[in-house]
């Protein structure tokens, strides 16, 4: 399913998001007070999620309805991320493929997983070392590709460690390379550009690991074991669904991945279940659940 691609408004949003951001990066990086700082992360941790999101509509094509620019205006938003915009199409369209499956079915504890690895990999998604990965994955294939498949196939066999890999396998080893590599020359041209600090720079990043990770799996958390009708559509404020370019609304995007984020309102089913965002995160601290014997 597509719909029209509201062009200009994207356009606008890429051009005013990431100008938005940069300024509160320098903001922080500039303060004389910690409350200034803090309030700049707080400020990033949101509008970089509205960057994020343009990001996941250039991934599925939506972005621009010109691929060249599209592919161009993904490169932009990954790199505030940060992220290569390759490396993140491959993951996350293998995450389509992947959803709710044994390897991402990270909120049940199966009878052949460690409990153990379970915790770890749940409590550090909600505590924002998935966002750290990002880097950290991304300076691998940049500087040694190797090092990360050897890395993430020696993982356990619960993690989705060596099924991302496929999708990384499936594209275009060289210019997935370049494009990480674009990604931290633009993260150096933007510190050097807004004169920044790394105490500005951390602080606002860091909130934004926190947010960003919030919800990246609170719209999947004990939904259906189904890899389309697996999430949810949350409830959240308007302020917060319209800053995140409707995001929220999850199960309708897995019910159509090409639907651009302006129409996904409208898709929405009377009889879906509309659980709260907060709910479902406050739920998530408690920590993974044992399979059901019937899931």
């Amino acid at each position: 399913m597509t719909d029209a691609i509201p062009t200009r408004l994207n356009l606008a949003l890429v051009a005013g998001s990431t100008a938005g951001c940069g300024a509160l990066l320098w903001g922080a990086s500039h303060a004389v007070a910690a409350w200034q700082i803090a309030l700049c992360a707080l400020l990033f941790s949101f509008l970089n999620n509205t960057v994020f999101s343009l990001t996941h509509e250039a991934v599925h094509g939506v972005l621009h309805p010109d691929p060249t620019l599209n592919r161009w205006l993904g490169r932009w938003t990954a790199a505030f991320f940060p992220t290569g915009f390759g490396l993140q199409r491959a993951l996350h369209l293998g995450h389509h493929r992947r959803n709710r499956s044994p390897v991402e079915r990270f909120d049940y504890i199966g009878p052949d997983d460690s409990p153990v690895m379970k915790v770890v990999q749940w409590y550090g998604l909600l505590l924002g070392f998935f966002w750290v990965l990002s880097p950290i994955t991304n300076a691998a294939l940049a500087l040694a590709p190797g090092l990360l498949e050897r890395a993430a196939n020696g993982l356990a066999a619960q993690t989705s460690g060596p099924a991302m890999m496929e999708g990384v396998e499936e594209a275009d080893r060289r210019l997935l390379r370049w494009e990480s590599a674009g990604m931290f020359l633009v993260q150096g041209l933007l510190f050097w550009a807004l004169d920044g600090s790394w105490i500005g720079w951390a602080a606002c990043y860091g909130a934004f690991a926190l947010n960003w990770c919030s919800l990246q799996y609170a719209d999947h958390a004990w939904s259906p074991l189904d890899v389309k009708e697996g999430a949810w559509n949350l409830r959240v404020s308007p302020p917060v669904q319209w800053l995140f370019l409707n995001y929220h609304l999850h199960l309708v995007h897995h019910r159509h991945p090409r639907l651009p984020w302006i129409h996904l309102p409208a898709h929405v089913r009377p009889e879906d279940p509309r659980p709260s965002f907060l709910a479902i995160y406050a739920r998530m601290w408690l920590g993974p659940r044992r399979l059901p014997s019937r899931p």
